[in-house]
C-alpha cells in the first residue's frame, strides 16, 4: 500500500514538476542539495513530505542547469518509486547523465538502469546498458563503479553457466567490498556461494554461506539472512540432505515472496519440490513444481536447472494416464527451453565479444601506451628483433611437428574402421546399484535404437529432452550413459557425431567442399566452434587437416 500510495502522490507532483507553474516552497527555497538529499532521506518512510523535496531537487537542478544533481534527483526518485515506474525515471536519470559529460556518472547511470533492468529479469536489455557502463567506467579511477561493473557482469556469467568465470570476478568483489560497503560485500558474498554450488564445491558454499549469516549479523543487515539460509538449502538438496533442505528453504520463503523475488522463489519451489521427490514423497513434490510453472507463465523466467520440473510433471502426469496435463507439460517444456536457448544465446554472444574482448583491448591499449611512452634506443630494438626471430622460428618449428602429429593421426585413423557403438552387455555398476536393472536394460535397447536411427544428428537433443522421449529422469539416463558408453552424456553425443562424419566425409566428395559452418549444421552442432573443438577431440586433428588430406589421397 505504501508503494502505490507513493504512486498516485509521484504522478500529479511530477505532471506539476514539468511546469513552470510548479511553485518551491518559500522555506527551502534556496536551501542547497545537501540539505534537500538529508531531507529525503530523512523522510523517505512519509512519502507526502519527501515527494516535495524529491521534486524541489530536481526543479533546483534544472534552474541552475546542473547535469550533475539532476542525474542524482531522477536516481533518488527512481529508488522511492513503485518498480513499474522506476525504468522511466531510469531513462531521465541517463538523459541528464549524458549532458553532464562526466565518464563516472554516465557509466553509473546506465549502470543503475541496468540493475533495474536485470531485477524485472530483462536480461539482454541490462547486459546492453552493463556494456555502455564500462566503457565509461573504464576511463575513470571510481574503484567503487569499476567493481559494481564486475559484480553485475557475473551475474549475467552465473545465468549464462560460465561460473568460474563468475567465481573469479566475485572473489575480486569480495576483497574490495569487504572494508568499504557492508551490503555490496554481502551480495558479493552471498553470489560466490551460489556460484561455488554450480561447480559443485558444496563444502566451500556451506562455509561461504555460514560466513555470510554471521557477517549480516555482524553488519546489521538481517534481511540478508534468509538468502544466505535459500542458498544453504539448495546446498543440502546437492548434499543429498533432502528433508535439511525442505526445511531450510520453507523457513525462507516467505521472506523470498515479502521482497517479490520470484526467482529466487522459483528455485526454492524447485528445490523443495525435487527434494520431496527424492523422498518418494511425490504428490508432496507437485504443488511445488506447478508453483515453478506459475512464473514462468507470469514472468517468463525459467533457468537451466528448472527445466527438469516439466520433465518430472510430464512423466508424473503420464502415469496417471492425464492426457491434457501430459500435453500440457511438454508444451511448457518446449517453451522454456526456447526461452532459454534464446536468452543464453544473446547472452553469450554479447559478453564474451563486447566485454571480454573490451577488457583484453584495453589492457593491450594500456601496454602500447607504457611502451610509447619510453623512448626508443637500439637495445630495445635489438632485442625486439631477437625475440621476434626467435618467436618466428620455435612457431615455424612448432607447426612442423603439429602437422606431423596430425598426419600421424590421421594414418592412424585411416587404419582402423569408425563402428558404430557396438551392443554392450548390461552389468551393474556401484553407482547405479540403485536403479533397478530392468530400467538400465530398456534405456541400454533405447539408446542403441536411438543410436541407429541417427537421432544424435538433432540439433536440439540434450539430456533433458531425450530422458523424456524416453519417459526416464537426466539423473538415470546420464549414469546409464556414463556407465555403458563411459562418457558424460555431451562428450557422448558428440563423438557419436563425429564418428558419423569422418565416415561420411570419406563418401562424399560435396561434403568435403563444407565449411566448418555448414558441417556443424550437418550434423546438428549450435555452434560453429563447439563442432570444431569437438571433432580436434575425437579426431585428434582439425577439420581443414582430415579434409585436406582426404584430397591429397585422391
Amino acid at each position: 500500500m505504501k508503494r502505490f500510495s507513493i504512486l498516485l502522490l509521484l504522478v500529479p507532483l511530477w505532471i506539476q514538476s514539468q511546469n513552470t507553474s510548479f511553485k518551491v516552497p518559500d522555506s527551502i527555497q534556496n536551501k542547497d542539495f545537501a540539505y534537500l538529499e538529508d531531507r529525503i532521506d530523512q523522510f523517505k518512510n512519509d512519502s507526502t513530505r519527501a515527494a516535495i523535496y524529491l521534486f524541489t531537487y530536481i526543479k533546483k537542478a534544472k534552474r541552475e542547469h546542473n547535469w550533475q544533481e539532476l542525474k542524482n534527483g531522477y536516481q533518488n526518485l527512481m529508488h522511492m518509486s513503485p518498480s513499474s515506474m522506476r525504468i522511466i525515471y531510469a531513462d531521465s536519470m541517463v538523459y541528464a547523465a549524458k549532458r553532464s559529460k562526466d565518464n563516472a556518472a554516465i557509466g553509473s547511470a546506465f549502470l543503475t538502469k541496468g540493475i533495474v533492468l536485470f531485477s524485472i529479469k530483462k536480461h539482454k536489455e541490462a547486459l546492453d546498458d552493463y556494456l555502455i557502463a564500462n566503457e565509461y567506467i573504464a576511463k575513470t579511477n571510481d574503484f567503487y563503479l569499476i567493481y559494481k561493473v564486475k559484480y553485475n557482469i557475473a551475474q549475467l556469467k552465473n545465468n549464462m553457466g560460465l561460473y568460474d568465470e563468475a567465481i573469479s570476478l566475485l572473489r575480486q568483489c569480495v576483497t574490495y567490498y569487504k572494508n568499504n560497503h557492508d551490503r555490496a560485500y554481502l551480495n558479493s558474498l552471498h553470489s560466490l556461494g551460489l556460484s561455488y554450488n554450480k561447480v559443485g564445491n558444496y563444502g566451500l558454499c556451506s562455509i561461504t554461506n555460514e560466513e555470510g549469516v554471521k557477517e549480516s549479523e555482524k553488519r546489521s543487515s538481517l534481511e540478508m539472512i534468509a538468502y544466505f539460509q535459500h542458498s544453504e538449502g539448495v546446498n543440502q538438496y546437492f548434499l543429498n540432505n533432502y528433508q535439511k533442505a525442505i526445511d531450510n528453504l520453507k523457513s525462507t520463503m516467505p521472506e523470498i515472496e515479502s521482497n517479490n523475488d520470484f526467482a529466487n522463489e522459483a528455485v526454492g519451489n524447485f528445490y523443495i519440490g525435487k527434494s520431496y521427490w527424492e523422498l518418494k514423497k511425490y504428490e508432496s513434490a507437485i504443488p511445488y513444481f506447478k508453483k515453478v510453472d506459475q512464473i514462468l507463465n507470469s514472468k517468463q523466467f525459467i533457468r537451466r536447472d528448472l527445466l527438469e520440473t516439466f520433465v518430472l510433471l510430464i512423466n508424473y502426469y503420464k502415469t496417471k494416464k492425464d492426457d491434457n496435463l501430459h500435453l500440457y507439460y511438454i508444451d511448457q517444456l518446449l517453451k522454456a527451453d526456447h526461452l532459454l536457448l534464446e536468452t543464453n544465446s544473446y547472452l553469450v554472444s554479447k559478453v564474451s565479444k563486447e566485454y571480454d574482448n573490451k577488457n583484453i583491448l584495453i589492457e593491450k591499449q594500456k601496454l602500447e601506451g607504457q611502451v610509447n611512452g619510453q623512448k626508443s634506443n637500439n637495445l630495445i630494438f635489438i632485442v625486439l628483433v631477437t625475440l621476434i626471430f626467435l618467436t618466428l622460428l620455435f612457431v615455424s618449428y612448432r607447426n612442423f611437428k603439429i602437422k606431423s602429429t596430425y598426419k600421424k593421426n590421421y594414418d592412424a585413423l585411416m587404419n582402423k574402421s569408425i563402428q558404430p557403438t557396438k551392443e554392450i552387455t548390461p552389468i551393474q555398476h556401484a553407482g547405479i546399484a540403485d536403479i533397478n536393472t530392468a530400467a538400465v536394460n530398456e534405456l541400454i535397447r533405447q539408446l542403441e535404437k536411438w543410436e541407429q536411427g541417427k537421432k544424435f544428428l538433432d540439433k536440439e537433443i540434450t539430456l533433458v529432452k531425450l530422458a523424456a522421449t524416453f519417459n526416464s529422469n537426466t539423473k538415470y539416463l546420464s549414469l546409464v550413459v556414463y556407465h555403458h558408453r563411459h562418457k558424460k552424456f555431451a562428450t557422448y553425443v558428440n563423438d557419436l557425431k563425429i564418428d558419423y562424419l569422418i565416415n561420411a566425409l570419406k563418401e562424399s566428395k560435396l561434403l568435403q567442399q563444407y565449411t566448418n559452418k555448414a558441417l556443424a549444421e550437418e550434423i546438428g552442432f549450435s555452434s560453429t566452434q563447439r563442432f570444431a573443438n569437438a571433432f580436434k577431440a575425437r579426431a585428434n586433428m582439425p577439420t581443414a587437416f582430415y579434409i585436406a588430406q582426404l584430397n591429397k589421397e585422391e
